[in-house]
């Protein structure tokens, strides 16, 4: 079938209804323009006609409105596409041809944008005894200057990005019965150690006790599956010194530990690990691009269970390099593992800046929605590098303050903070983990609302998203810098 860009007014390419050498047997333009006023599709972004043409080829067109272009109407042409194949992939739909050009150029940034979305629309994950449906064997994305070297490599990034945001959503979408810690760092070593120039250590309880990561193996206590902290590491010959160190958030699954959460807040929790998992695909990504720059993900790794064996309310704990805890909350565990992470990676690693991603508060979710994530930094440069690098990969972030007017709510009179420290709920546990990231460059992203999806939304699908791979991907192409970049507008 063949997808129809539609732009505003109803635009319609002119390839589509003129004849030309090597064109396609074309569309009658009345009998398309019309279906398109009988249903309302002015062409602005998202409106959708389905259009039979019978004794033609391709025998259905499906016309989109891009509305004026920008990467997120492209984005969502592209997809809307792709899933109205899918569905007619059962009455024997096989291929779906995305052009591009005729409404709105079509370069190196918008087939990149296109690819990645063609693939993550069609993503699914399925765990039946049934038979899968039958699905759409190609997709193909027209640009007219497919031969420019260029827009060549765009199209190879947008498909390893795409490829390796769907593992991220596979490892987030895994059952918790399956995703263990020991698990989790096994599909680390499986998918990442036989690239090149990237080596996985992964540390298990002994590690970690002479490590001194109390605040994950308190976490991980409880748990029959003990804790793991996952070091992969991506450092092609010739790069700098600099050296980027991205922590994600591991918490394979979270019932609240003994603050345990209701049903309904628990059903969730196997996609606790959405931070962990954007880490590994971005560094997966890194190193099949082979990006000139070195770059390791760090994900602690535990499940917070329930048992004689948990940590406690009234609990002190003690993290790498010695900082302590106070434990008010037992579900408040994301940032006792974050801490230890940051700590070692500073410490240890020699991390020139740091990067954490983390499904940590509902206040973010409160304060934001389910679209975007919340971006706290401790330099300007920084947090307006990766709201570039944001713009670019189609995941949005808003600034948030770190506001240090809160910081005597971190207080405790046994420990050097508590864990809990209440509203507003994102910027204290923000302000929990700025000591363990030192004078070092750092920046948070609680991605507690985009990590999950409820419903498909342009190339996000429900369930995991593997929301902030491409952000951080897209930074790490730039050099991963500390200063600003260029600003994109969509």
């Amino acid at each position: 079938m063949l997808a129809v860009p539609v732009g505003a007014s109803g635009t319609l390419p002119s390839w589509l209804t003129e004849p030309g050498p090597g064109r396609a047997t074309p569309v009658p333009a009345d009998l398309l323009a019309g279906a398109l006023r009988d249903t309302g599709n002015n062409g602005s972004a998202g409106k959708i006609t389905n259009l039979p043409v019978p004794g033609r080829r391709p025998r259905s067109v499906v016309a989109v409105g891009i509305g004026s272009g920008t990467l997120p109407d492209l984005r969502s042409y592209v997809a809307i596409a792709v899933r109205r194949a899918q569905t007619l992939a059962e009455f024997g739909a096989r291929r779906l041809v995305l052009p591009l050009d005729g409404v709105a150029p079509a370069g190196a940034d918008e087939v990149r944008a296109a690819v990645e979305a063609a693939l993550l629309a069609g993503y699914r994950f399925r765990d039946t005894s049934r038979p899968h449906p039958a699905r759409l064997t190609e997709v193909a994305v027209v640009a007219a200057d497919a031969d420019d070297p260029a827009v060549g490599a765009a199209a190879r990034a947008g498909r390893i990005t795409a490829e390796a945001v769907a593992w991220a959503r596979d490892l987030v979408n895994t059952p918790p019965n399956t995703k263990t810690p020991e698990w989790l760092a096994a599909q680390a070593q499986q998918r990442l150690a036989g690239l090149d120039s990237v080596t996985v250590t992964v540390l298990g309880p002994d590690e970690l006790r002479a490590g001194g990561f109390g605040g994950v193996l308190a976490v991980g206590g409880g748990s029959a599956s003990p804790p793991r902290v996952v070091v992969a590491s991506y450092r092609p010959p010739g790069a700098g010194s600099d050296h980027p160190v991205l922590v994600g958030k591991g918490i394979t699954f979270d019932t609240g530990g003994l603050s345990i959460k209701p049903t309904a807040g628990m059903r969730e929790m196997k996609t606790d690990m959405a931070g962990g998992a954007a880490v590994l695909a971005a560094l997966h990504a890194a190193a099949r691009l082979e990006l000139p720059v070195a770059v390791t993900a760090v994900v602690p790794a535990a499940e917070n269970a329930v048992s004689g064996t948990s940590y406690r309310p009234g609990d002190v704990v003690r993290h790498v390099g010695g900082r302590t805890t106070e434990v008010l909350n037992t579900d408040a565990e994301g940032r006792m593992v974050l801490a230890d992470a940051l700590a070692h990676a500073r410490l240890e690693l020699g991390a020139t800046v740091l990067v954490d991603v983390a499904t940590l508060t509902g206040a973010m979710k409160s304060a934001l929605g389910s679209r975007t994530a919340g971006l706290y930094a401790t330099t300007d440069g920084l947090a307006q590098a990766l709201t570039t690098a944001a713009g670019h990969a189609g995941e949005r972030v808003w600034r948030m303050p770190l506001a240090e007017e809160y910081a005597d709510a971190l207080e405790s009179t046994i420990a050097d903070a508590n864990n809990a420290p209440g509203n507003p709920g994102g910027t204290t546990a923000a302000l929990f983990l700025l000591p363990f990231a030192g004078e070092v460059p750092w920046a948070h992203l609680d991605v507690a609302g985009p990590a999950r999806a409820g419903s498909d939304d342009a190339e996000v699908v429900k369930g995991g998203t593997g929301w902030g791979a491409r952000l951080l991907l897209r930074w790490l192409e730039a050099g991963a810098p500390v200063e600003p970049l260029p600003v994109v507008v969509d």
